[in-house]
């Protein structure tokens, strides 16, 4: 049946009102947008010094949180250690190595409170774990009766082999390690004060467990040294560590793992 022309005329009046309708909106949309984007603009921006203020607190806040509770920088301040390490090394250990992930393992270098006195910090290197044995015998290293695997860096530098009524250096035990600690060695091991001399190291002793290598100076006598008022001092030593920067860091060393 035909429509009405009439009909047809209101349905278009419909539609023509519903466009009038969503334009109507969209202009609303648009003058809202542009009244945001003025008091944006209107907000007062930060002046360059506070944006690195801001940077520089959030920059050192982490570094304190990560020195705290991630990771450690220690030196190395003796030769008990080479060729792993040296003096002069400086190393990230990482602090939460065994407090959630696996328990230390035999070849683990760690970082430890002395027994004897912990507020000095040790570094040496995991030989046995808790409840194995170990022997010494004519410098050779022995865990439950079988010669201990043998480091790639540990050397021995005197030829000579001492009696155990010396020295526990070359011959020593055999030793039964405690549960819940840890017999340690220096790679260096005729220049080494370890477990052979002083026991093995309770698992709370752990600090953590060397990473890499981040710095490395090669230490020097001729240094100079620092007496009030140090100015003078300060001086000179600038002076030393200028002259003496390209021959003294081991650029081989940076970023080495261990």
């Amino acid at each position: 049946m035909p429509c009405d022309a009439k009909e047809l005329w209101g349905e278009t009046d419909n539609f023509l009102s519903m466009d009038e309708d969503f334009l109507i909106q969209d202009l609303k949309q648009a003058e809202v947008h542009r009244e945001s984007a003025k008091l944006l603009d209107r907000r007062p921006e930060k002046p360059l010094w506070r944006e690195y203020l801001e940077t520089g607190l959030l920059a050192l806040l982490a570094a304190v949180l990560l020195r705290l509770f991630v990771v450690s920088a220690y030196r190395v301040s003796s030769a008990s250690m080479e060729n792993a390490m040296y003096e002069g090394d400086y190393l990230f250990v990482n602090k939460l190595a065994y407090s959630f992930g696996q328990p230390p393992q035999v070849g683990d270098i760690i970082v430890f409170k002395y027994p004897n006195n912990p507020n000095k910090d040790f570094i040496k290197r995991i030989v046995a774990l808790p409840g194995q044995t170990v022997q010494v015998a004519d410098k050779a290293v022995y865990v439950d009766e079988e010669i201990a695997a043998i480091p790639a860096t540990s050397k021995n530098t005197d030829g000579r082999i001492l009696p155990g009524e010396l020295s526990f250096r070359d011959n020593f035990g055999p030793y039964t390690v405690p549960i819940g600690e840890y017999f340690v060695l220096g790679d260096n091991r005729d220049d080494s004060r370890d477990s052979r001399f002083w026991g093995s190291v309770p698992e709370e002793n752990l600090r953590g467990k060397a990473v890499f290598v981040y710095w490395s100076w090669q230490p020097d006598a001729d240094t100079p040294g620092w007496s009030f008022p140090y100015v003078i001092d300060a001086v000179q030593w600038i002076g030393w560590g200028i002259y003496n920067f390209p021959s003294h860091v081991r650029w081989d060393r940076l970023g080495a793992s261990l």
